[in-house]
């Protein structure tokens, strides 16, 4: 075949491949223990971020996470003893996207943590995350913190906040989360470094459903403080209806387009619709640009890491940052910033979101659908969001900002579309 005919087979997948992702229905349906729903999930197994990475090629924050997911199951009693179950093989790893899911940072889900079931009422398809822990000074393990507090909230939030929102969440038939997330996006957020809005309208959803379930008044008000008190709580279900719209999209013939980007705080990961499963990866950045929280330095940080990237190529977080003029100040900039950001995204993809706008441009469709030739050969790589995790285990987040995805990722998926396809 001609390559002209090649690029025309490549462009009419692509179109194919963003309306996927476009028509796509996200709904939150439930939360579940991860054992009871989450595909190949089993006990003494934990679920990681990012592209497959053993034991001892993790970054030190993904180590202690691991050390402290296996305490909090009770499969050790030590952090000590948890390491030495490690080593011993006792703990099988596995990415997240390999079993539908996605989580934040170091992204561990183990078997009895609750999660979000988020159900793509287009496509039938479903996907899963984890439920977030806080922000900012709290101390999570998500970025590395495994003291006594963090493992006595993640059993908390086993015991009670799961069990409660799942409960009020069938009650009420579901969360309409394209709808949200599009709420959101008018009202200030661009739904992965800023939640305030969606986590604002989620409570709204969620508090009288609550106050309708056999639940007592002293769980009830626990989950609502909880969820008032934490402005990035609306994160990881955001999260789970990106993967959700991403994975309908991904495996179609001769798409070019992304439909996932995770770090490991080691590795850069992306995946390519029309590639299938195969990780193109090259070194994990360092934040580009961002805040430190005091008392800390940017020599502080480690390498990028998380599933949270899954919102870029779904259209939103930094593709988005046009529509949030407060996240592009606290990551170092301006408004003015964030619009550059976005207008800079729109190059490298193929066409504009049909539900998700930006008011500051005239209700413009956000960036969608990231082309890796286009990538290559505008020499732009897409922008993301982050959180900043410190190098050393135990400490957790000390800052947010913004990275660069590698341009190594993106050359050598193309090498392999141009191999396979004849492009």
């Amino acid at each position: 075949m001609s390559a002209k005919g090649v690029e025309e087979l490549v462009d009419e997948a692509n179109r194919k491949t963003v309306e996927r992702i476009m028509e796509s229905h996200p709904w939150l349906v439930d939360v579940q223990p991860a054992i009871d729903v989450v595909p190949g999930m089993k006990d003494y197994m934990l679920l990681h971020a990012g592209p497959p990475i053993e034991w001892d090629r993790m970054c030190e924050p993904m180590k202690a996470a691991v050390l402290g997911a296996i305490v909090y199951e009770g499969w050790a009693d030590t952090l000590e003893e948890a390491e030495r179950l490690v080593r011993a093989g006792h703990v099988e790893f596995s990415i997240t996207h390999d079993h539908r899911c996605v989580a934040p940072m170091a992204g561990i889900i183990s078997p009895s943590m609750p999660v979000y079931v988020v159900e793509n009422r287009t496509y039938g398809n479903r996907a899963y995350s984890n439920l977030n822990e806080g922000v900012g000074k709290v101390k999570t393990l998500r970025f590395g913190a495994n003291s006594p507090e963090v493992i006595q909230r993640l059993r908390w939030m086993r015991d009670v906040l799961g069990p409660a929102l799942g409960e009020a969440v069938r009650l009420m038939g579901g969360i309409d989360l394209r709808e949200l997330i599009a709420e959101a996006l008018r009202r200030g957020d661009e739904c992965h470094n800023r939640n305030k809005a969606a986590t604002a309208a989620f409570f709204q959803r969620i508090a009288v459903p609550l106050l309708e379930t056999d639940l007592d008044k002293e769980t009830i008000r626990s989950v609502l403080e909880f969820i008032s008190g934490n402005v990035h709580f609306f994160l990881n279900v955001s999260m789970a209806s990106s993967k959700a719209c991403m994975d309908a999209a991904h495996g179609i013939e001769y798409s070019s387009i992304v439909t996932a980007m995770s770090p490991n705080g080691v590795e850069f990961g992306i995946r390519v619709s029309g590639l299938g499963d195969e990780w193109f990866t090259a070194p994990a950045p360092k934040q580009a640009k961002g805040k430190i929280f005091e008392g800390y330095t940017e020599e502080d940080a480690n390498p990028v890491f998380g599933d949270s990237y899954i919102s870029e190529p779904a259209g939103i977080g930094a593709f988005a940052m046009a529509a949030s003029p407060a996240i592009s100040e606290f990551v170092g900039g301006s408004p003015q910033y964030g619009v550059e950001i976005t207008l800079r995204m729109y190059e490298i993809t193929v066409t504009e979101h049909k539900y998700y706008k930006i008011p500051y441009l005239g209700y413009r469709g956000t960036p969608l659908g990231i082309d890796i030739r286009k990538v290559v050969e505008k020499g732009i790589v897409p922008v993301v969001n982050t959180g900043i995790a410190h190098k050393k285990g135990g400490i957790g987040q000390i800052g947010a900002g913004i990275a660069y995805a590698p341009m190594e990722c993106f050359k050598k998926a193309l090498e392999a579309f141009k191999q396979r396809y004849g492009l």
